[in-house]
């Protein structure tokens, strides 16, 4: 990291930029930004924090950079041809992409934890970075989430730690092909799955980063990361798992409650202690383990580490409960994948009630890539009653192919016996929800890189019936 130059961080508000612009900025340095989100008026809250913080907010029109001295970090979704970038050239400032400075960082701290998998990195990272404030090992820590433990009236968007300690911890991810630059002390992998990525590219991926680190820690319940367990060598190798005897840390005895979860953890070496989480679904128990994984592989108290484990709030989008009225449940939730959808589902049916869900996909090129798990997702995981709504896909210009959309997700659905209904607004989604919503049900706003959903969500609770 250029300690000595001022960063202007190009799309500053989006969930992986945040956090990594408060951790450049507790280092000393000048931070400026700008957000297509804040031209247009959008979540203003998380701008005025900024901007609290002493961080320079400017349009996205290229008025920002100013110098060839400024380094421009660019989010993924900033193209080349956005004005920030095309004044960055014109200069000839630096210019990183995200990902290579969080690698950097990353990279020269003296010990690191990257979480890596399909699903759960965002919780798992929280998990661990909550373990590790409890212990005292005062980590820096990156996530993509707002993690609650950490929020304060100062700090509403804690999507970023900023410790003392010789610690980095940060979800890494597959999606873009980044996981290649981060080498860990202790790498995570929850699970692997096709997502962005065709499975042959996700092994190599997922592989390289296993070989890097000088501990791995792995899922024996998922096919793929147990794969990598079999090829790891013993004495680098921490595993986990809900079913499978011969892991290191097992989850048994698993009994969920409508806001929570309860298990029983025990070890090879004798651990045998009830765990109380205070989210609920197996999914979060998976989650536990991998984040108990990563206490143990960097020696610490896995005892110690549940018992922190407990007092673990959440993460802000992931089955958050917005509020109840009339006898009915909104929830939030960050589900995208095919995967985050089925373990949402997985949790909130085990308890009675109609779900209503909205699904908010997070772009064109997921749908087409993953049309066929969409649709089977979810024609498995809605029970007969409940309804699925889609909007359109979430669309913020550039070139993209849209021959896929959220009424052939829709129709390939209701054809698998299930009740599906594609609309041509998110406005009409709501009007929709609030019609059928009736006392018992549980509406569920899904969707990604969307920070206007948790609104969304808010504003639906607020025009159901008393």
């Amino acid at each position: 990291m250029l300690r000595d130059r001022p960063y202007f961080f190009s799309g500053i508000g989006g969930s992986g930029m945040l956090p990594l612009a408060l951790i450049v900025q507790a280092r000393g340095v000048r931070v400026e930004g700008s957000d297509r989100a804040l031209d247009k008026g959008m979540t203003g809250a998380k701008f005025q924090f900024l901007a609290d913080l002493d961080i320079g907010l400017h349009p996205q029109d290229g008025s920002g950079v100013v110098s060839a001295d400024q380094v421009i970090v660019a989010s993924a979704a900033v193209e080349d041809t956005v004005p920030d970038m095309v004044r960055a050239r014109q200069l000839g400032a630096t210019v990183l992409r995200r990902p290579e400075l969080l690698a950097d960082l990353f990279n020269g701290a003296p010990r690191s934890v990257g979480v890596a998998g399909t699903s759960g990195k965002s919780t798992t990272t929280a998990m661990i970075a909550w373990i590790l404030h409890s212990l005292g090992q005062d980590p820096t820590v990156m996530n993509g989430a707002v993690m609650k433990n950490f929020v304060t009236d100062d700090i509403p968007f804690a999507s970023a730690l900023v410790g003392g300690g010789d610690l980095f911890v940060s979800e890494v991810d597959e999606s873009d092909g980044s996981i290649a630059r981060y080498d860990a002390t202790v790498a995570v992998i929850n699970n692997i799955s096709e997502d962005h990525k065709s499975m042959a590219e996700l092994r190599t991926l997922f592989a390289g980063f296993a070989d890097r680190a000088h501990r791995v820690v792995l899922n024996l319940d998922n096919e793929e990361t147990a794969l990598l367990a079999s090829k790891a060598r013993p004495e680098r190798l921490v595993t986990w798992s809900l079913s499978d005897l011969g892991a290191d840390l097992e989850a048994s005895d698993i009994r969920p409650e409508p806001e929570a979860i309860a298990f029983r953890l025990t070890g090879r070496d004798g651990l045998d202690i009830p765990v109380n989480l205070g989210v609920p679904g197996r999914h979060n128990v998976a989650n536990a383990m991998a984040a108990l994984g990563a206490a143990k592989a960097l020696g610490l108290d896995v005892a110690k580490a549940a018992a922190a484990l407990e007092g673990y709030s959440g993460v802000k989008r992931r089955m958050e409960v917005v509020g109840r009225k009339g006898g009915v449940t909104v929830i939030d939730d960050f589900a995208h994948n095919p995967d985050k959808i089925a373990a949402t589902l997985e949790a909130l049916h085990a308890f009675p009630g109609r779900l209503l869900v909205m699904f908010q996909p997070h772009g064109f090129g997921p749908l087409r890539m993953m049309r066929r798990e969409f649709v089977e997702g979810f024609a498995s995981g809605l029970a007969p009653d409940d309804v699925l709504l889609m909007p359109p896909p979430v669309y913020h210009g550039g070139t993209t192919t849209m021959d896929v959309t959220s009424a052939d997700i829709t129709g390939d659905i209701v054809d698998a016996g299930r009740k599906a209904e594609a609309l041509d607004s998110r406005d009409a989604v709501g009007d929709r929800l609030v019609e059928l919503a009736r006392p018992g049900d549980r509406i569920v706003i899904m969707g990604a890189r969307d920070d206007t959903l948790s609104t969304f969500a808010a504003d639906v609770l607020a025009r159901l019936p008393d």
